[in-house]
């Protein structure tokens, strides 16, 4: 683990949407009296800064013992309280940079193989608000592959799931890494369509970066996806899973005119999302739809092109 170089330069933070998972933790908790802001903590052991409280914000040197004691330590409680606390300070950008600097990066990403799951959970936490960063993605891009696995294998609307989606969403703001993801989109639908609101929500912010994406689009079309996927366009579903659905169809139309559907087309087969969006029954809940209730659902549907 190399030497901690100077952190008094702030790094360019990406801004996410909702795909960030600043709020797993109370990372802060107000500003000290007489408007002082966060507190920076005296010279403590490594140990000792993992018991540090929440709006704590641990300087070059304090992140460097812990990073040390993270990599060093095999007792489970001491390392899943190194990993929260690396986490919150990891959505500092000043400090996503010093932990990439300080070779903290392989280090938390060593812990997601770790049979405990809560160790899993809350290393995949602490790569998350990482990969925040873009020059941190380049390093965190190895994991990818592992937190699909993880992902798709381990249990249904899970703690260690949920983290996972959620460090996928963030590596997926941008085009660079969205082609990892191909192999898997057929998992995302079925987790998708199995998974609990919550679950769906996360799922559903994955994909909406992936239809952004006109590479990505054929992927999408071609994935096999089970019928019940168009129950999500039924009225009664939940305004904040309805209109993500219907803007993953504005999206994959939007791609489809910059790319020409026809040309693609002939290579979609019966059972995948293409002939689903594509086909009437679809059509008739875009109808019915226009109709809806609630005005955001309504303007979402009359400007999804029609072909």
């Amino acid at each position: 683990m190399g030497g901690a170089r100077d952190a008094g330069w702030v790094a360019a933070g990406l801004v996410l949407g909702a795909g960030a998972c600043y709020c797993i933790y109370r990372l802060t908790r107000g500003r000290r009296r007489g408007g002082q802001g966060l507190r920076r903590r005296p010279s403590r052991s490594a140990e000792d800064l993992t018991n540090a409280s929440y709006d704590d914000v641990l300087n070059a040197e304090q992140l460097q013992k812990l990073l040390y004691l993270l990599e060093l330590t095999e007792d489970p409680i001491i390392t899943e309280r190194a990993l929260v606390t690396v986490g919150n300070n990891a959505a500092f950008s000043a400090n996503q940079v010093i932990i990439r600097e300080l070779g903290g990066i392989p280090i938390v990403g060593s812990k997601i193989n770790n049979p405990n799951h809560s160790i899993k959970e809350k290393a995949l936490n602490a790569l998350s608000n990482l990969s925040v960063n873009i020059e941190n993605q380049i390093k965190i891009k190895v994991y990818v592959h592992q937190v699909c696995e993880d992902v798709f294998s381990g249990p249904l609307n899970s703690p260690v799931q949920l983290a996972g989606l959620r460090l996928l969403t963030n590596m997926t703001v941008t085009d660079d890494h969205q082609h990892m993801l191909t192999n898997y989109i057929t998992d995302l639908f079925q987790v998708l369509l199995t998974g609990n609101g919550t679950t769906k929500v996360q799922v559903l912010k994955l994909l909406l970066n992936l239809s952004g994406n006109p590479a990505m689009t054929e992927g999408l079309l071609g994935a096999q996806v089970d019928s019940s996927f168009l129950s999500l366009y039924d009225g009664h579903v939940a305004k904040e899973i309805l209109l993500r659905v219907l803007t993953l169809f504005q999206n994959i139309n939007n791609c489809l005119k910059k790319e020409g559907h026809l040309a693609i087309q002939p290579t979609f087969t019966k059972g995948s999302l293409f002939f689903l969006l594509y086909g009437e029954e679809c059509a008739q809940k875009m109808r019915a739809l226009v109709n809806h209730h609630d005005v955001d659902v309504k303007e979402k549907v009359t400007i999804i092109p029609k072909f």
